[in-house]
């Protein structure tokens, strides 16, 4: 995800603040960007400036359980029209996978959704570069588990919270998640399955179905200015969990002729079977990175045909077998 991609900021924000008691002012101050930033509804973030603004609250605020307290704060008045909309599904899985399309919209995250027996596990992960402030991150682990309860209604406790740089332990955050964030290569919350299957008592299809022309009208005009190689990228985190990885489903996702995305992405510098190897590598170091996935399960999310063809790959790439890079905590992203 490039970073001079810009991300909406709703001025649901603005009210989260003052619901915390922290100045808008003091924080856009702090972040340097223009006091009026809210004054003219929705506003637009570099991910650069989206940092700042969340290195700023967090400098602000001053309280290592921030991230807690945005949890027990947040409402659906506060959500973005994507996350609102989400709230619409029918329970946490569905919600997950709705959000994981149109996170683009809202920040500079991306989402990998892996659900299974084990359970729903939703990693997040960030544009190249500098490292997102660590509010950001706890509070995006935060805001899963505030959706979870909110839209049923349910004291959900996640059964694994995980930061690649976890804050010290602390009782009212752990009282929170209901656990304490463990580090890992990884940062991602984790709900058992019978949590993600929960009923959503905010479900309601007929408002899912009046968002979703739009949310896609603003996911197409976004991804327009995005590379080939990245428009494959997220096409592939949609469709290898559902066992596709041939250029042609992706093509056809992107509504293009296999010959014309290969020949886009050859003027990029590259190919679909280096983007597709790319992808798999980084999904698989993030899904081996959950010690819940069994390697055959990881496999699987990859679309792999089997199990003994992610070990040839993987070991291609790493020189491991995926056992022997979890063992060794040899995860660290490509």
């Amino acid at each position: 995800m490039a970073s001079k991609q810009s991300f909406t900021l709703d001025p649901g924000t603005r009210a989260l603040l003052h619901d915390l008691g922290i100045s808008v002012a003091r924080v856009l101050r702090r972040a340097q960007l223009p006091a009026g930033f809210f004054a003219h509804g929705a506003v637009t973030m570099a991910t650069e400036e989206y940092y700042r603004f969340w290195g700023a609250l967090d400098a602000e605020a001053a309280d290592p359980d921030l991230a807690a307290r945005i949890g027990r704060t947040l409402s659906a008045e506060a959500f973005n029209p994507p996350i609102f909309a989400a709230l619409c599904s029918a329970n946490l899985r569905t919600a997950a996978d709705r959000i994981a399309t149109f996170k683009p919209l809202i920040g500079p995250v991306g989402l990998d959704v892996a659900s299974g027996p084990t359970g729903l596990t939703i990693a997040i992960h960030w544009p190249e570069g500098p490292p997102p402030p660590p509010l950001l991150v706890s509070g995006e682990l935060a805001f899963w588990v505030a959706l979870a309860r909110i839209g049923t209604r349910h004291e959900v406790i996640p059964t694994r919270v995980a930061m690649r740089h976890a804050p010290q332990p602390s009782a009212e955050t752990t009282s929170y998640f209901g656990t304490r964030i463990r580090e890992s290569e990884t940062d991602a919350v984790t709900f058992s399955a019978e949590d993600a299957a929960l009923p959503f008592l905010t479900e309601d299809e007929s408002m899912w179905n009046f968002f979703v022309p739009e949310l896609r009208r603003r996911l197409s005009e976004l991804e327009a200015s995005a590379t080939t190689a990245d428009r494959v990228r997220a096409a592939l985190h949609e469709r290898l969990p559902a066992g596709e990885s041939s250029i042609n489903a992706i093509a056809a996702q992107l509504m293009l002729s296999p010959r014309t995305l290969q020949r886009q992405l050859q003027a990029e510098g590259t190919s679909y079977q280096a983007v597709l190897s790319d992808t798999r590598e980084k999904l698989a170091r993030r899904y081996l990175a959950d010690h819940s996935l069994p390697t055959s399960q990881v496999a699987y999310l990859l679309a792999y045909d089997d199990t003994n063809s992610f070990y040839r790959a993987f070991r291609r790439w790493t020189g491991l077998t995926p056992e022997a890079a979890r063992t060794g905590n040899r995860l660290t992203p490509a």
